[in-house]
């Protein structure tokens, strides 16, 4: 039988995760037909969350049980939320057992109010990785300055990370230095480099949202050169992305230190490109997708994209065609006043403020329905 277009990226070195995550995906056997199509991995974060739980009245029974054991908002949110990553980890081992550890994870985000605590991200985050005690776990962790230290450290203590809101290859140099760190120091601890696992989450349809809308307001505060600004609409995110494989992926897991720690079985920290549904409804609609296919990578889809890509995706090696044209979209950019280092901190500093926002507005959907059952029960 001939391979549907997510197996043949896996064929071109890229594994293709689902970005969702609801309790109806995991029961109603939809989760174990995406892995039959090709899908290897699963993410999730407090927006996915509050729109499954928010939705409809799946979570209502599990929610109810909770209520009636006296738990509080907190302990409710935290409770449906671990029970999801467990079964969805449970359906996904068979992928990791039969990939030797390489796929099969399910993600799961700490608070997004703890982006700025480092203390209190390492304390969550071997609390997650203990309580669900899986292989096939990681947690994730936000790419902020308070969020990189956690990270290594996570790492140097066995526990798998998704390193999440990078934007810039700054950034992503940091985590990616960090990793080596991070199995630098579980190597001393005596402990196997072979089991532990990360990625690292590139976003990428953002940046052309953001970069596209200065392009716009500067084409309209110079119209005779709009056309010039136009030129550069959808091309500065996957320009961001090919040059973070290129200028950090590809030089960090190369030479004497990282090859030190590969001999003793260290695995390399892949980039996960995540955002990769087009968000401008103008261009391809697998665009992100189709720019992107390299070895040792990772792209995580939701699912219309992921229905779209099987339909009509066209894979190829693309991730590793014409960089030295990215870096001229880069320096393009750069000429026409488009600062990316300010670009790039802004959209992590709002990618923050927004998963916080879902967050909070999760807890008050949990409580308004706690407080709807146990006046039914009074």
């Amino acid at each position: 039988m001939a391979a549907n277009r997510l197996q043949e990226l896996y064929e071109h070195g890229q594994s293709p995760w689902i970005d969702n995550i609801t309790r109806g995906l995991l029961t109603s056997g939809e989760l174990q037909r995406l892995i039959d199509l090709g899908i290897v991995g699963l993410t999730s974060n407090p927006t996915i969350f509050q729109k499954a739980i928010s939705a409809g009245g799946e979570y209502d029974e599990a929610l109810r049980n909770l209520v009636c054991d006296g738990k509080s908002q907190d302990e409710i949110c935290e409770g449906l939320v671990l029970d999801d990553i467990s079964n969805a980890a449970r359906i996904l081992r068979q992928v990791y057992d039969r990939t030797d550890g390489g796929d099969g994870f399910a993600s799961i985000e700490v608070s997004p109010d703890l982006a700025h605590n480092t203390e209190k991200t390492i304390e969550d985050g071997k609390r997650f990785f203990r309580f669900l005690n899986a292989p096939n776990i990681m947690v994730k962790v936000p790419g902020t300055p308070e969020g990189i230290p956690a990270f290594r450290t996570l790492i140097g203590a066995g526990v798998n990370v998704n390193v999440t809101l990078l934007f810039s290859l700054e950034s992503y140099r940091a985590v990616a230095e960090a990793y080596i760190e991070g199995l630098e120091q579980l190597d001393k601890g005596g402990q196997p480099l072979r089991n532990a696992a990360s990625v690292a989450s590139f976003f990428v349809s953002r940046v052309d949202t953001a970069v596209d809308a200065l392009l716009d307001q500067k084409a309209k505060e110079d119209p005779a050169n709009a056309a010039k600004y136009q030129a550069l609409h959808g091309k500065a995110a996957i320009a961001n992305a090919k040059l973070a494989y290129a200028d950090v992926f590809e030089q960090v897991f190369t030479g004497p230190r990282w090859e030190a720690l590969a001999a003793k079985g260290a695995r390399r920290q892949r980039p996960l490109w995540a955002s990769t549904s087009t968000k401008n409804p103008t261009y391809r609609d697998v665009m992100y997708v189709e720019e992107l296919i390299g070895p040792y990578t990772v792209d995580t889809m939701p699912p219309g994209t992921i229905h779209d890509f099987l339909d009509h995706g066209r894979v190829r090696d693309s991730l590793l065609e014409d960089v030295e044209g990215a870096r001229k979209t880069m320096r393009a950019l750069a000429e026409l006043g488009i600062d990316m280092a300010q670009v790039t901190q802004k959209l992590q500093v709002d990618g923050v403020a927004s998963f916080a926002k879902s967050f909070h507005d999760l807890i008050d959907t949990i409580e308004a329905k706690r407080q709807e059952m146990l006046a039914r029960a009074g």
